[in-house]
């Protein structure tokens, strides 16, 4: 009898906290963020009202929302299952996506973005973030980054020092005085034109083989040493 109570107890317990974990709400407070969650059938009560239960986001793993007028994020942290994201072309001013650890792929091109907050992403392969108006970007703590598209933000410095696997580094009209990518030894691709930059600073194995992917302002020197 006793041990048939006790089960009966821990069925209910399970029973209980796996409605209260169903009842869970996260807050999403900008209305055109909620109408795409509606549109796309994430958030399925079909209503305006600043929440969507957190069951039905945290397992989503690729999320596209690009060009839907959305100024604030809020509410991506409870996504921890994301692995790619599109939010370009919004009205975005600040993205923070370090409760999304697992994220591989963003895309935020096209906003108005001061700061993006990546910096415990570490399966990060893929930022675009181009057109926007970014002063700052630490990538030091993504060292899976493969691909970085930053062209045209306000950027006055870029360290990809701690990026060895990037091939693809678009970094053309920003502000930048200096780059080094003599630890960069997989990059194929570098477009670092209409910068402030005079020198870039390679290997020796790159200054005696400049890839032909790379590209730069003609008035602008590779070097081993740039100081």
């Amino acid at each position: 009898m006793k041990i048939t109570l006790k089960l009966l107890l821990v069925i209910f317990l399970f029973v209980t906290c796996s409605k209260d974990e169903d009842r869970q709400i996260t807050t999403i407070p900008d209305s055109n963020f909620e109408q795409s969650l509606i549109e796309l059938g994430i958030d399925n009560d079909g209503t305006i009202n600043q929440q969507v239960f957190t069951s039905r986001i945290s397992t989503i793993d690729s999320l596209d929302v690009h060009s839907k007028n959305i100024s604030n994020l809020t509410g991506i942290e409870d996504f921890t299952s994301l692995i790619y994201l599109d939010c370009g072309n919004n009205q975005l001013i600040n993205l923070n996506v370090r409760n999304n650890t697992s994220i591989t792929d963003l895309i935020c091109w096209g906003n108005q973005l001061k700061s993006v907050d990546v910096s415990i992403n570490k399966s990060l392969t893929r930022l675009i973030c181009h057109c926007n108006q970014l002063t700052t970007l630490d990538v030091t703590n993504n060292p899976s980054l493969e691909c970085l598209i930053c062209y045209e933000n306000q950027l006055t410095s870029l360290d990809v020092t701690n990026n060895p696997s990037l091939g693809y580094l678009f970094c053309c009209y920003n502000q930048l005085t200096s780059l080094d990518v003599s630890n960069n030894t997989s990059l194929i691709s570098l477009k670092c034109q209409c910068n402030r930059l005079t020198c870039i600073t390679v290997n020796q194995t790159q200054l005696d083989d400049i890839p032909i992917g790379w590209e730069k302002d003609s008035k602008d020197t590779y070097s081993l040493d740039c100081n």
